[in-house]
């Protein structure tokens, strides 16, 4: 009778896990996502791609709902809480490839901000990055060309198009408008004065967060930081090409901004001078022929050596704008700081969503009198963009160290008030310092007159205005309306996409009739690019397969026309074409994810066949499914 007890428990027991085994299996069903985005108030164009590339992904059969959100909300969305499936938008980029490093290495892959918001984790990939943040000379050349031929393969974001830039500006109060780029504070620096009227420089400004924070460590409020960037100094300044043409994209044979490899050339500032000074390896040569120092063996779990040393003068005698010395101590505290906003007070480490990639290469800084030390482990034009950071105030930023605190709200590890201050009033170096705001209406700016620019013995672009007045003023057509009505000298962001060829034309008009009109119409480049990134912490996002195919359905050449009325570059690599590797030159299709149809219209039998090809499965209607 035990016995019979014994084997009808067993048989029992298989039983059940039989069941569960069948039971417990996710069902397969047709892939529902959302496409995060911008509403057309935040960005016109990347509703646009979103909603086309929307209709693309539904005829290929899977669900889509589009998800409009704020700038603001867009950004804490996207690359704070990583709460998307796939999202459509711009990155911020640069004219270098080093940007790579922080978005897409593993290391960074839970860090707010830029920092690899998608969550890719490839090992072989992080190997390739860290070549390239070690690499000089011809070996850089070809460890950046190795990455990006990987980012195309893997697809953790299709890089889209990149925009061209049109500002309309005045010239009959202030001229030299093409000395500097105007998304840089150096655009509004060194202009020509009025000499009749009061000197305010007006700008109408299309985004209003400016008029709500001006905290230059929050990713949720800053763009490319103009407003910032004319508040707080950093230690050098990056050249551009005049006009503010990107010089990775100029024809020039010998662009201003660029050195012989292709990487950026800098101007002091706040920084006087400064050396770099290659390490030497164990037989006393540097360490690799063209200072390279790049390693074919990394290991990714070990601490990378330090390659040189950088060494900067500070200028003397600088302040802040309530009369604070600026010292060496506010520049290693900067950097200390934008690693760690808790200055190691906490279990959790809270590094700054912004400048991350910066300040990653600095090991140590040391400092004597005015000058710093900073010993790095990257290549030196990796390791010079610790220059381009603002210097922050100890003396302030120093109080903002403790984890923020709302009543009845439960803040998230790592939440420093660093991070979510709004930071008004500014107390920075900068050029300009902060006089007054109202929400969503204005910022006004005076003159620093303190400001080491204003010296006679340095010469370098100064405020030439004693105001700076920004204007909000939410659509480009009222912004343009402002400039041409005399009421503001230039548009400070670049003008939507669908306003450009009215503008243009106008101008070709305005020749016609007059060569002293007044308005004129200014186009840069830039390092930034349309995007469209995939959550790869979740399946089947985390399928390179799954996201080469999504890649294949976006007819990049057809957007470019409809969406940006022919006023930006489709592209395969998210560089400058002085760092885009032969095999991922744009030539009329994107050479490694083709476009699976013919101008914009999707040839649905291959796309299900290129799902199908990648292990997914269509059911009788058609519909994409997946296993949840």
């Amino acid at each position: 009778m035990l016995a019979a007890s014994v084997g009808l428990s067993v048989s029992t027991s298989g039983c059940l896990r039989h069941v569960r085994s069948i039971v417990n299996r996710n069902e397969v069903e047709q892939l529902s996502l959302t496409i995060t985005t911008l509403s057309a108030d935040g960005d016109r164009e990347s509703i646009q791609l979103a909603q086309d590339i929307g209709a693309t992904l539904e005829a290929a059969g899977i669900d889509i709902e589009i998800d409009m959100q704020s700038r603001e909300a867009f950004r804490r969305s996207i690359l704070i809480n990583h709460d998307f499936d796939i999202y459509v938008g711009r990155h911020p980029g640069d004219i270098r490839p080093d940007f790579l490093y922080e978005t897409l290495h593993s290391k960074f892959a839970d860090e707010s901000g830029w920092q690899n918001p998608f969550g890719f984790t490839n090992l072989t990939f992080d190997t390739y990055l860290e070549r390239q943040q070690r690499a000089g000379g011809e070996e850089r050349e070809q460890a950046v060309n190795q990455t990006l031929e990987a980012l195309a393969l893997e697809q953790p974001f299709v890089p889209i198009c990149v925009p061209h830039e049109f500002r309309l500006v005045r010239t009959d109060r202030f001229d030299g408008w093409k000395q500097g780029h105007l998304a840089t504070r150096m655009g509004y620096l060194g202009l020509d004065p009025p000499t009749t009227e009061e000197a305010v420089l007006r700008a109408a400004h299309t985004d209003s967060r400016p008029s709500q924070n001006l905290n230059p460590l929050a990713v949720e409020f800053r763009n490319r930081g103009l407003v910032t960037g004319l508040l707080y100094d950093s230690l050098a300044v990056p050249r551009w090409s005049e006009g503010g043409t990107d010089a990775g994209d100029s024809d020039d044979e010998e662009p201003n901004g660029i050195d012989e490899d292709g990487d950026r050339t800098y101007s002091p500032w706040l920084g006087a001078d400064w050396t770099w000074n290659e390490n030497e390896n164990e037989d006393g040569d540097e360490r690799t022929e063209n200072g390279s120092g790049i390693d074919t063996d990394l290991d990714p779990d070990a601490d990378l050596e330090p390659t040189g040393t950088l060494t900067v003068t500070l200028r003397e005698g600088c302040q802040f704008h309530d009369g604070h010395e600026l010292t060496a101590d506010d520049v290693a505290f900067t950097v200390d700081f934008l690693s760690d906003t808790t200055r190691d007070d906490n279990e959790f480490p809270a590094p700054s969503p912004r400048y991350r990639g910066h300040i990653d290469p600095i090991a140590d800084v040391t400092k004597q009198g005015n000058e710093l030390e900073f010993t790095c482990t990257a290549s030196e034009p990796v390791a010079k963009r610790v220059l381009e950071i603002p210097i922050l105030p100890a003396h302030i930023w120093g109080e903002r160290t403790e984890t923020a605190s709302i009543p009845a709200i439960t803040v998230a590890d790592g939440t420093t008030e660093a991070l979510i201050t709004d930071n008004l009033p500014p107390i920075g170096s900068g050029p300009f310092q902060f006089e007054n705001r109202t929400q969503r209406e204005f910022v006004t700016l005076e003159r620093f007159d303190e400001h080491f620019t204003r010296r006679e013995s340095v010469a370098l672009p100064e405020a030439s205005a004693e105001t700076l007045r920004i204007r909000i003023d939410p659509r480009s057509t009222s912004a343009i309306e402002l400039v041409e009505t005399d009421e503001a000298d230039v548009t400070s962001l670049a003008l939507e996409s669908y306003v450009v060829d009215d503008v243009l034309e106008a101008e070709s008009e305005r020749e016609q009739i007059s060569d002293s009109d007044p308005l004129e119409v200014i186009e840069s480049s830039t390092g930034s690019f349309y995007h469209l990134g995939f959550n790869a912490r979740t399946a089947p996002f985390s399928n390179p397969r799954f996201r080469r195919v999504i890649a294949r359905l976006i007819d990049k050449e057809q957007l470019v026309s409809d969406v940006f009325y022919g006023h930006a570059r489709p592209i395969a690599a998210p560089v400058t074409r002085e760092w885009t590797p032969d095999s991922l030159a744009w030539t009329g299709t994107d050479p490694e994810t083709p476009f699976l149809g013919t101008d914009g219209e999707l040839d649905v039998e291959a796309a299900r066949a290129a799902f199908e090809e990648a292990g997914f499965r269509y059911d009788d209607q058609g519909r994409l499914r997946v296993r949840y």
